[in-house]
């Protein structure tokens, strides 16, 4: 099975910077797309930012400020969020759309999230 665990939630102050980390792993599967969503409170979730072999792709909101990049190596995505404001306040749950190389089975994964506080 696919396990996503990431790091680097916390607190900021508006207009400061964060840089989460979203370690993938499962022998067996090729991680195609990795990426990041997140989910304000009583908001829906939405797209971030998420990377493949084919480009990065952003929501209109965080392009020039955020930053997304993998290791593929170490099946890590990043995302460098800077100029961070209050209502990009959520919890942030790193994605991945798999495929099991032995199988060729597709799923999709979530991590458990982890909180972005942006506030004085």
């Amino acid at each position: 099975q696919v396990q996503l665990v990431e790091s680097g939630g916390g607190w900021v102050q508006p207009g400061g910077s964060l840089r989460l980390s979203c370690a993938a792993s499962g022998s067996t599967f090729r991680f195609n797309v990795m990426g990041w969503y997140r989910q304000a409170p009583g908001k829906e979730r939405e797209l971030v930012a998420i990377i493949s072999s084919v480009g990065t792709r952003y929501v209109h909101s965080v392009k020039d400020r955020f930053s997304i990049s993998r290791d593929n190596a170490k099946n890590t995505v990043y995302l460098q969020m800077n100029s961070l404001k209050p209502e990009e306040t959520a919890v942030y749950y790193c994605y991945t759309a798999a495929t099991n190389t032995w199988t060729s089975r597709q799923l999709v994964s979530w991590g458990q999230g982890t909180q972005v506080t942006v506030s004085f």
